[in-house]
């Protein structure tokens, strides 16, 4: 299923955006912080902070997402695409044993649930479903968040930065689970400040500077030859930058 943002506009903070995302192409989206990639990927969601609202277009599958009401995007959040965002603890009911935070995707869109063991196993969690999310790591906290947004096989994944809070072990192991975890035919949109990560995860990279997509194109072109001066920069300052 395609992803396809034209001309994607929030306030003065996301100007012109446009990409495509095809079924199974893993695309990252690079850029310091406040250069509007968080506000990119919740426009795709529908999940602007109150205040901002997102012009242009997004479609998902030939579907408009921009113009669509809170009752029409509900039902696909969860199932046709989901998010990991960078702190898990803002995704998790700290209440709630992660058993059942799990398999809460199912209970939304009304499918049959697997057994919350199963999915917990997938990303390396066994033995864990009666646990609390104060009682785990960050890192196994993560794992949780992640067995949550593909319990549904969804057409597209975001990451939002999801390993920079986590030590390089942990986030190696995170990384490993994306891609073997993400269906074949699904889309990622990963999203990062950190080249190594984007080296390791995606095929085509696309690089934003305050609000807009300044330089794009295949993941091995990019981070060796890059264009644009921004990319430049970014690649000296980075550990792929150091080994060059």
């Amino acid at each position: 299923m395609t992803l396809a943002v034209d001309n994607l506009q929030v306030a003065d903070l996301v100007r012109g955006v446009s990409f495509e995302i095809g079924a199974g192409e893993r695309v990252g989206l690079i850029g310091e912080s406040g250069s509007g990639k968080s506000l990119t990927a919740l426009s795709v969601l529908g999940l602007l902070p109150e205040g901002l609202r997102a012009t242009g277009s997004v479609r998902l599958g030939g579907r408009e997402l921009l113009d669509a009401s809170e009752k029409d995007l509900s039902p696909l959040r969860g199932r046709e695409m989901a998010m990991v965002f960078q702190e898990p603890m803002t995704a998790l009911n700290p209440a709630m044993r992660v058993g059942r935070q799990v398999t809460e995707p199912f209970r939304a869109h009304r499918r049959r649930a697997r057994p919350a063991e199963e999915l917990l196993a997938a990303v390396g969690l066994p033995g864990t479903a009666r646990a609390y999310p104060h009682q785990l790591s960050g890192g196994q906290r993560q794992r949780v968040v992640l067995a949550m947004a593909l319990a549904n096989d969804p057409s597209l994944l975001i990451c939002d930065e999801p390993t920079t809070a986590l030590d390089v072990t942990v986030q190696a192991q995170i990384l490993s689970l994306i891609k073997t975890s993400l269906p074949a035919e699904s889309s990622l949109l990963f999203i990062t400040h950190d080249l190594a990560v984007v080296a390791s995860v995606c095929d085509r990279v696309l690089v934003m500077l305050d609000g807009e997509i300044v330089e794009h194109g295949p993941a091995r072109d990019v981070l060796t030859a890059p264009q644009h001066a921004y990319t430049q920069r970014l690649l000296a300052a980075s550990d792929l930058g150091a080994t060059r």
